[in-house]
């Protein structure tokens, strides 16, 4: 499937920048079956600096110099993305106990090494309660089939819920709570796999939704979204997981970050000179290649 991806970020400062330095992590990765055919960044105010890189994890990164005053900031990415991605079998692959080893041999080429998965990162450590609650569903499993009953579980015993948790929400508060929305599912699962053996690791990315049937797409919609990948082995490789819809990461999951948590694919990251509050908001739109563009389908609807 093609997509024609926009996300656009808004930031308005209640008192004048006098100066940012910002990371951007906001452009679709080069991945396991997914291609960029065309990629584009627009920015206001215009940086007076730029330097576009790749970071230890493979994630395209953007650094931003801001020296002038502004009371805005404006990001509009836009990227033309194609994902194939076969369905794996998981019922291959090698018990969890040699994964753990194999990982720990595993040359630590790069940040996509499991080896660097396996132990704590800034927000996620391995959790003993998170290990109990996943080895359930991994009991009698081969782990590719494991890890995927434990996305299922996390889907159907927690609520979604916008607005309950907070960046600083740990995997235990998600655990106990059973509250939160996908960031807080994807730390609370890889804190279990950690513990239980299995490398696992955060992904930041865009998830196409569709509207309810017969109603015209809503522009800027779609969403911004997290699941994780874990490690089954050289053979299966990263397999994308989804704890938050349940499934496996499909066609409609494009990838943009991947590291060991949030704290390593935070779509925007940096320090801004200022005073007083700040607003943001965000839009995304993931559009198949020939559909229509949501303000068409409105028109057509209407007519």
């Amino acid at each position: 499937m093609r997509y024609d991806i926009r996300l656009r970020i808004g930031y308005d400062y209640a008192f004048p920048v006098r100066s940012a330095h910002h990371l951007l992590r906001v452009a679709p990765r080069i991945d396991r079956g997914q291609t960029i055919h065309a990629l584009s960044l627009d920015l206001a105010p215009k940086p007076d600096e730029t330097l576009q890189e790749s970071c230890f994890f493979g994630n395209r990164t953007h650094h931003l110099l801001l020296s002038r005053p502004h009371t805005a900031l404006s990001v509009e990415m836009r990227a033309r993305v194609e994902v194939r991605r076969m369905e794996p079998d998981l019922s291959q692959g090698p018990d969890i106990a040699t994964l753990a080893d194999l990982a720990r041999q595993s040359r630590a080429e790069s940040g996509q090494s499991p080896i660097y998965h396996l132990a704590a990162s800034r927000i996620v450590a391995p959790l003993p309660e998170a290990g109990i609650f996943v080895s359930e569903s991994l009991s009698g499993r081969s782990p590719g089939l494991g890890v995927l009953a434990v996305a299922q579980r996390i889907a159907g015993e927690f609520t979604y819920e916008p607005g309950f948790s907070s960046l600083a929400t740990t995997p235990a508060q998600t655990l106990s709570s059973r509250r939160g929305v996908c960031q807080d599912f994807a730390h609370l699962m890889i804190a279990g796999l950690r513990h239980a053996g299995i490398p696992a690791a955060y992904v930041s990315g865009f998830l196409r939704t569709d509207p309810p049937p017969g109603q015209p797409r809503i522009e800027g919609a779609d969403a911004m979204h997290a699941w994780i990948e874990a490690w089954l082995g050289s053979d299966l490789g990263w397999v994308g997981f989804d704890p938050t819809n349940g499934c496996l990461a499909g066609e409609g999951h494009v990838a943009v970050a991947f590291g060991r948590d949030y704290a390593d694919v935070a779509p925007v990251a940096g320090v801004v000179t200022t005073t007083g509050a700040q607003a943001t908001d965000h839009a995304v739109d993931v559009v198949p290649e020939n559909e229509p563009p949501a303000s068409w389908q409105a028109l057509l609807a209407a007519s």
